[in-house]
């Protein structure tokens, strides 16, 4: 499965290609660990680790929030459903774009006003209670877990055969390189270094991203609708690549299926914690809402060039190619770009080629590091330091910085032994997670004054066991050549997602607990670290506020 290969290169080409990756990929290690040692937290303050004191500005905020949103998820697997299934997948980079701007217009400014580090702390702003803060945390994880499993394995396997690798202990080397390597940004850079790396990947995928599309374009004799003709021509299937059914079917529940499936991802994506963190850092209602403007344009601007370039790929080379160098699609950008450049390989040629991978490194790198913050910070701040009020803040940094280990090498492990299946249902299954449990929570807490402790719990509780109840009966998991087991079906459900039965349960389960509990009357509550606004935080940074017992006070 090697995609130079599949272009007919040259032997002593696709040695050159594969030398110049590899020195790429070392290069960017390189850089980019040192930008995590020199940007990250200068002293042990909760604050600066888990926001880096809202220090960014609006554009590099923009950055980093596109770079949450552009995962390896996004470039490997729904790049790799728009080179395969046309329409469908197009729609699905639709949603992605979409969930973002939903963000923007509907949560960012309420993020950011609770001024917390965490997504238990944004729901603990009204409904506070230990037992709600682990059911965040364990929200959380469940959540994300799957997103890191599904990109570090992919990123394994395509560094593997970019870098001229076949055996099966050289694809778990890269995996395990790769999982040390993120664990070491994360505990190191803390929310400021991921950011950094976030904001590199962005400009570096939207620049040779543009690029390629350009390059696609040029082959058509910037002919849309003759570059969209070939795509179908050489899809094998005709028109039916333009038009949906390929990926949700075509059958009486096809279009069900397209528009919960969509809408989950629309809600799922939107809600989950490593892209709603992004608001707290902020330091300022103001300037989040300019983050997200940014980041809506950066995000919208990649969804184009991506469907460009992996129609690019059916055009050039045919579904068929594609399907054979990687059954899932995955080296789709890859293949598409390598097309667009030609069959020879010129010097500015290969250097366009070794920003590409580049690029795809950056965007694993980023990403999953941006998706194990957010999991160790829940564990640390939800968790662990919630039963010690009194937990000194060098403390729980330590803890935090702990946590990356205690999740990432796991789910490095795991990783490893999962690379011979197919992943992407997994990325799915985390924004059935983020739809069902977490998106109604944050409705219910943001824009419910009755909503109780009691129905925060019942929400995150009843949605995610919906989730994983309903999940083994859906094409998820079996029934569809992009099922975990493609080759099996024992669905019962004829859907893609879990979402037609575990969204309505997560919502409707909130509801019944907290009309069927007692609301607790507000009274006085001790202010901790977390709680202390955002302009009272930065000051600490300048030595107004010097320890974090000053930002104990009491608020009725």
């Amino acid at each position: 499965m090697t995609a130079l290969h599949d272009l007919a290169l040259p032997s002593s080409d696709h040695a050159a290609l594969s030398g110049m990756a590899f020195v790429a990929f070392c290069g960017v290690g390189a850089l980019t660990l040192m930008m995590c040692v020199l940007t990250g937290p200068d002293s042990d303050h909760p604050e600066e680790f888990y926001t880096g004191y809202g220090s960014s500005s609006p554009l590099r905020g923009g950055l980093a929030i596109a770079g949450d949103y552009i995962s390896a998820v996004t470039v490997l697997g729904t790049g790799g459903v728009i080179a395969l299934c046309g329409y469908d997948g197009v729609m699905i980079a639709v949603s992605t774009a979409l969930s973002l701007a939903l963000v923007m217009f509907l949560f960012t400014e309420r993020l950011n006003g609770t001024g917390r580090f965490t997504l238990g702390d944004v729901l603990a702003h009204r409904l506070p209670g230990r037992p709600a803060r682990i059911a965040v945390g364990a929200v959380t994880i469940l959540a994300l877990l799957p997103m890191m499993l599904v990109q570090l394995a992919d990123i394994g396997r395509l560094m593997a055969y970019i870098l001229g690798f076949s055996s099966g202990t050289a694809k778990t080397g890269c995996v395990v390189g790769l999982g040390l390597l993120i664990i070491t940004y994360s505990a190191i850079g803390g929310m400021q270094g991921t950011a950094l790396i976030q904001s590199l990947k962005t400009v570096v995928l939207l620049a040779s991203g543009t690029v390629t599309a350009l390059l696609v374009l040029h082959r058509f004799d910037w002919d849309f609708g003759a570059f969209l003709g070939a795509a179908a021509q050489h899809s094998g299937v005709g028109a039916a690549f333009l038009r949906p059914g390929l990926q949700f079917g075509t059958g009486g529940m096809s279009r069900v299926n397209l528009v919960v499936s969509n809408l989950t991802i629309v809600l799922g994506v939107a809600c989950l914690p490593h892209n709603t963190m992004r608001m707290y850092s902020a330091s300022g209602a103001g300037r989040s809402r300019r983050s997200a403007s940014w980041a809506v344009s950066f995000v919208t601007l990649f969804m184009l060039v991506m469907v460009v370039v992996e129609l690019g790929a059916t055009a050039l080379l045919g579904r068929a190619a594609v399907g054979a160098a990687d059954a899932q699609g995955n080296t789709a950008y890859l293949l598409g770009s390598r097309a667009a450049l030609g069959s020879s390989v010129s010097t500015a040629d290969s250097v366009l080629f070794m920003l590409m991978t580049t690029a795809i490194l950056l965007t694993v790198l980023g990403s999953v590091a941006g998706v194990l913050l957010a999991c160790a910070n829940s564990l640390a701040h939800d968790v662990f330091a919630t039963r010690d009020p009194d937990l000194p803040a060098a403390r729980e940094v330590k803890m935090a910085r702990w946590s990356t280990l205690t999740i990432g090498v796991p789910t490095i492990a795991l990783a490893t032994l999962a690379q011979q299946y197919s992943l992407l249902p997994l990325a799915l299954l985390s924004s059935c997670v983020g739809a069902s449990a977490i998106a109604p929570a944050l409705l219910y807490s943001l824009f419910w004054r009755r909503y109780t402790s009691t129905g925060l719990v019942a929400t995150l509780v009843a949605g995610s066991v919906a989730v994983l109840l309903v999940a083994p009966g859906t094409q998820l998991i079996s029934g569809t050549p992009f099922s975990v087991f493609p080759h099996a079906d024992f669905a019962w459900l004829p859907f893609s997602t879990t979402g037609i039965v575990s969204i309505p349960a997560g919502f409707f389960f909130g509801w019944l607990a907290t009309v069927r509990s007692t609301p607790v009357a507000s009274g006085p509550y001790e202010r901790t670290r977390s709680d202390a606004p955002m302009a009272d935080r930065t000051a600490s940074r300048r030595g107004a506020v010097g320890h974090a017992s000053s930002f104990t006070s009491v608020r009725p």
